[in-house]
């Protein structure tokens, strides 16, 4: 396959040229301009540009268990649609992947899609934060990290040994930061939105404690982790103090929180309930700037997909989350790209090669010899989400105009979705 006159964008490098790249069994082996196509497949890149393969650190598949409302087979069409060519699937299942069989199950049947299904395995046994999972043993079978997501970690001591027992395997952890001893209802802000609707909701007071604890404990143990899903702006200051102080600490935000605020409830209704909660203007200009500065090193879906029935249910029984794979490039130019908050380049950092970087995968970057991952895009073209590939439709921006339309996802030098 060569892939003609596309503007081939490396985060790595800062390559940002036009030029063609050829491919053979998977890898790129050639890249330069005017090359010879000779016999094999062109793919004309003419005004599109090719980053490479997006890459979702922070995905619910709902497989094992909860297939109703997502499974490996169409969360996987629904990123090669959004251009994603790996995933990281969360350890929330039923049952959770907290053994070498359940993530096995997950692993073998990621290899059946057309992109590269990755998984990280629960921290504690059950996802119930008493005692560790057999962390050593889950490593060996594959798993690229650690994550009771969903649920925080509370007891600081079986953090720590969490921490320590991941710093050992070279993997690490994220952490999903709420403690519930704060929350009154969960998946809308403690403001305004909520005082219309006559409910307390969740302060950010409660992610902000979690995360000040965590990225000490980061620092204490040298331990890599993650913070999930950051919605506060006392969060972000928090991950950059730690940074500043040399804490190997990573975090990542969504779409929907450098997007929308609290006022989405009222409009959307459950539809914008999600954990953490969308918060005030503050919290979102402090997250775009997060994203700016380098504090914030990822852009991560937390694709949750959820049946319409569930999510018809009332503010307080609804389940939080949003599906999120099919529009998040197209948000990414449309909120940060066309603002000017981030170049092109810096948008395939952060939704690419940081988080190639933090699991320590060889994906992420366009250069020969590199894994032929990619994603060919119309930066320009404006479009309309109506329907999913995903089998959920939970989501706000149905009917909302983004601009930056996924053509082509490459993975494994082979075409896993094309815009017909």
């Amino acid at each position: 396959m060569i892939i003609k006159n596309g503007r081939v964008l490396d985060p790595e490098s800062g390559l940002d040229q036009r030029m063609d790249l050829r491919i053979r069994d998977g890898i790129i082996c050639e890249m330069g301009k005017e090359l010879d196509p000779g016999c094999d497949e062109v793919i004309d890149g003419t005004g599109l540009a090719v980053g490479p393969g997006l890459i979702d650190g922070h995905v619910h598949f709902r497989d094992p268990g909860l297939t109703y409302k997502e499974d490996i087979d169409t969360g996987a069409a629904a990123a090669a649609a959004g251009g994603f060519t790996t995933v990281i699937c969360m350890a929330n299942t039923k049952p959770p992947v907290d053994t070498p069989q359940t993530l096995s199950y997950v692993l073998e049947k990621g290899k059946k899609t057309g992109i590269r299904v990755m998984s990280c395995a629960a921290v504690t046994k059950g996802m119930e934060g008493h005692e560790l999972a057999d962390l050593k043993a889950l490593a060996a079978a594959g798993a690229v990290g650690f994550t009771d997501d969903g649920k925080p970690i509370l007891d600081e001591l079986l953090a720590v040994s969490a921490m320590k027992a991941a710093k050992e395997l070279g993997l690490p952890l994220s952490f999903h930061e709420e403690d519930p001893a704060f929350i009154a209802n969960n998946g809308i802000n403690a403001g305004d939105a909520a005082k219309t609707l006559g409910l307390e909701g969740s302060p950010a007071v409660a992610e902000d404690v979690m995360v000040a604890r965590d990225c000490m404990l980061a620092l204490y143990t040298g331990a890599r982790i993650n913070i999930q899903h950051i919605s506060s702006a006392h969060a972000v200051a928090l991950v950059r103090a730690a940074k500043a102080m040399g804490a190997d600490v990573w975090a990542e935000a969504t779409p929907h929180h450098f997007t929308l605020t609290e006022d989405a409830v009222l409009k959307y209704g459950t539809l914008a309930k999600m954990n953490p909660p969308l918060r005030t203007k503050e919290d979102r200009q402090a997250i775009i700037e997060g994203l700016k500065d380098g504090t914030i090193d990822m852009i991560a879906t937390d694709h949750a997909p959820h049946s319409k029935e569930e999510k018809s249910r009332s503010m307080t029984q609804a389940p939080s989350g949003i599906i999120g794979l099919e529009t998040s490039l197209g948000l990414g130019i449309t909120q940060l790209v066309r603002p000017g908050h981030l170049t092109l380049l810096q948008l395939m950092e952060k939704m690419s090669l940081n988080t190639a970087r933090m699991y320590g995968l060889k994906q992420g970057r366009i250069a020969p010899g590199k894994p032929a991952d990619l994603v060919i895009f119309d930066e320009h073209e404006v479009w309309t989400p109506v329907k999913y590939r995903s089998k959920a439709e939970n989501s706000p921006f149905t009917g909302t105009e983004l601009t930056g339309k996924v053509k082509y996802t490459i993975c494994a030098g082979r075409i896993a979705y094309q815009d017909c």
